[in-house]
């Protein structure tokens, strides 16, 4: 079952949605972590958006709103600009403090 997941009003279905919290020597952060499809209509504008790292994470569902960076990030694929193909793009966001 997909979340809707809101990355600087870029909705993302997401998949396999964990939440948590890590302590770090600045106190408590929130750190989410899902999986999302990406097909090639949408490669270049998820790509663009993640690399600008500053994010506003939102999450509806679970009430959850807060700044981001990027912890962790990983794609099953390297070129999706062949017509029809589509990723599996993983990511985790860690709260900006």
């Amino acid at each position: 079952m997909s979340e809707k997941v809101s990355i600087n009003n870029l909705t993302i279905d997401a998949l396999n949605l964990q939440e948590e919290t890590v302590k770090t020597d600045e106190g408590e952060l929130k750190k989410v972590s899902f999986d999302f499809k990406v097909t090639t209509e949408d490669y270049h504008d998820v790509t663009a958006l993640l690399y600008k790292n500053d994010f506003i994470v939102k999450i509806p569902g679970k009430q959850l709103e807060f700044p981001a960076v990027i912890h962790n990030y990983s794609t099953s694929i390297t070129n999706l600009y062949e017509a029809g193909a589509v990723g599996d793009f993983k990511l985790e966001l860690i709260e900006q403090n």
